[in-house]
């Protein structure tokens, strides 16, 4: 493998990364903010991508489509936040349930298991238009849509609505002690969490050219494994530092997934490979964990 061929596969993966990167920040917000395990994750970002690709094919504006498509993820967080808190179904099996009555769902919305947009303008058609690649015009616009969602995230959670929800995610007896209604917090987070991942869901779509109703197995896990990546190699960092580096281990894990098919996996063999890859990397904080434990350990008998 040269270096061209690494810059070129470096290249791919960035361009897909900070799309997915939305994903792995929507997972973020309920993972590490609220300290909820969320599986609407895998229902809400196929109906992002078929909210959006059916709104484009019926004449929409591609950034309307977009919105429409975020739209929908709030909603389907509203859902799974009134599951887990109204009805005291438990945060995993709401999300479980939620999911599978999402699929149904975008299975209405799009009338079909896959809706086509070769020939539809997208989000990244102006740029393209303008004599940029494909790959150039979704990093720009990939990027564009991590930093602004980013940004808007930093200021909400610096108001007091939002560092009540982060209150609620660190200790809910204390928050609850201090008047703060925690199932209204719980509900806001589903639904921000649920809407960047519906977000990432149409974007991907309009830059895949189709939507998928299958699309959503196993983001759940792509999202936790950029997560666990970005906290292995930066610990203990402010919340507008920790989104960024979400963005950039979703990058890293699509890098480390283009390189493991780089050594000619078979087709009925890709599932594997990415199974093994997920595992490598959401085991690498036990990895690190226990690393740095040998190594205080030997400095202090150093000492």
């Amino acid at each position: 493998m040269t270096i061209s061929s690494l810059g070129i596969i470096l290249q791919s993966a960035t361009s897909q990364g900070v799309v997915w990167a939305l994903l792995a920040i929507g997972v973020f917000l309920t993972y590490r903010i609220l300290d909820i395990a969320d599986l609407t994750a895998e229902g809400s970002f196929p109906l992002g991508g078929g909210i959006a690709a059916v709104a484009i094919t019926n004449g929409f504006s591609p950034w309307t489509a977009t919105l429409f498509g975020f739209g929908g993820g709030i909603l389907a967080g509203l859902v799974s936040g009134v599951l887990h808190t109204k009805l005291k179904i438990p945060a995993l099996l709401a999300g479980i349930i939620t999911m599978t009555g999402l699929y149904s769902v975008t299975s209405r919305v799009m009338n079909a298991p896959n809706i086509a947009l070769l020939g539809e303008k997208t989000v990244f058609s102006p740029l393209e238009e303008m004599g940029l690649s494909n790959i150039n015009a979704t990093i720009i616009v990939g990027a564009l849509f991590s930093l602004i969602v980013i940004f808007l995230l930093f200021l909400f959670f610096r108001t007091e609505l939002g560092l009540a929800i982060r209150s609620t995610g660190d200790n809910i007896e204390m928050s609850e002690a201090n008047g703060i209604n925690t199932d209204n917090m719980k509900m806001i987070g589903y639904m921000i969490s649920n809407g960047c991942i519906s977000l990432s869901g149409a974007l991907i779509a309009q830059n895949n050219s189709f939507a998928d109703l299958n699309s959503g197995v196993g983001t759940i896990v792509i999202g936790l494994a950029s997560i666990i990546i970005a906290e292995v190699i930066f610990r203990n960092k402010p919340l507008l530092f920790r989104l960024f580096t979400v963005v950039l281990g979703a990058i890293i894990y699509r890098f480390i997934l283009a390189i493991v098919f780089e050594f000619d996996v078979e087709p009925a063999d890709s599932k594997i490979a990415s199974a093994i890859v997920l595992v490598l990397c959401l085991s690498l904080g036990q990895f690190r964990g226990k690393f740095g434990s040998k190594k205080k350990i030997n400095g202090g008998v150093a000492k």
